[in-house]
């Protein structure tokens, strides 16, 4: 009996080895990464009415409902948004009849005009300077180019040419940039450009007469034409005195 469990106990060792060599390894739960923070919600009307004087731009696009497009392309597409806001003093500085004799198709495409359905940084700019023509929120017809002067960025839409000042905002998705001009666009306002004003001319110096000069002036402060009748009146005066002493002295000859 005793043979017979020292001759199984080495036996069952080897079962369990061999067990412990096919069995498949225990692995460890992997975890999976954290998913991105989605951006955070922008209200275009709250930033456009507090970042600076955009008052007048704000109640356009609030009237011709521009802000709604704006608004879902910021925050429900993955493209974001990217915003020329003008200063109110750009909409004071217009005609009256510049956007009064509008149509409200013409008004809303004006403003869409001011938007690119695409988030750019400041410094993407760049790139889109050599792109040529780039289409708006507006259409294929409604396009901007860009001009990178140094690191300025120029905006021409044909009739108007500005630059963007300053940047309200600048995180992905929504970019918001001022600019000092109302972008009026040639779809709208023809191709007829009005010629821009020369600057007024110099006035001209003033001229001096000759008497009046410094150069014609004697040493004493006086033009030599004052010099000129001051001798002839002194000259006469001595004639006369000469005529009236021989006048004098013929008389009393007479009288003796």
């Amino acid at each position: 009996m005793e043979k017979t469990l020292i001759f199984m106990f080495p036996f069952c060792l080897l079962i369990l080895s061999c067990c412990a060599a096919h069995s498949p390894p225990i692995s460890s739960p992997i975890s999976s990464p954290a998913p991105a923070p989605a951006p955070a919600y922008v209200n275009l009307r709250k930033l456009l009415t507090v970042a600076g004087p955009f008052h007048t731009f704000l109640n356009y696009l609030e009237s011709t409902k521009v802000i709604e497009t704006f608004q879902n392309q910021a925050n429900n597409t993955e493209e974001g948004v990217t915003i020329f806001a003008p200063q109110d003093s750009a909409f004071s500085s217009l005609k009256k009849s510049t956007l009064s004799n509008l149509t409200q198709d013409q008004l809303r495409s004006l403003f869409l005009f001011h938007g690119l359905s695409h988030f750019y940084s400041f410094s993407d700019f760049k790139n889109l300077s050599q792109l040529g023509p780039v289409a708006t929120f507006a259409g294929g017809q409604y396009s901007l180019n860009f001009t990178d002067n140094s690191g300025t960025i120029h905006l021409s839409s044909g009739w108007t040419n500005t630059k963007i000042i300053s940047s309200v905002l600048a995180t992905d998705p929504v970019a918001v940039y001022e600019v000092n001009k109302v972008l009026l666009p040639e779809a709208i306002y023809g191709t007829d450009i009005p010629p821009t004003p020369a600057p007024a001319p110099a006035p001209a110096p003033e001229t001096v007469s000759a008497a009046d000069s410094p150069a014609e002036l004697t040493k004493s402060g006086k033009s030599p034409s004052s010099s000129l009748s001051s001798s002839s009146y002194r000259v006469i005066g001595l004639s006369a005195w000469i005529y009236f002493v021989l006048a004098i002295s013929g008389g009393i000859v007479l009288m003796l």
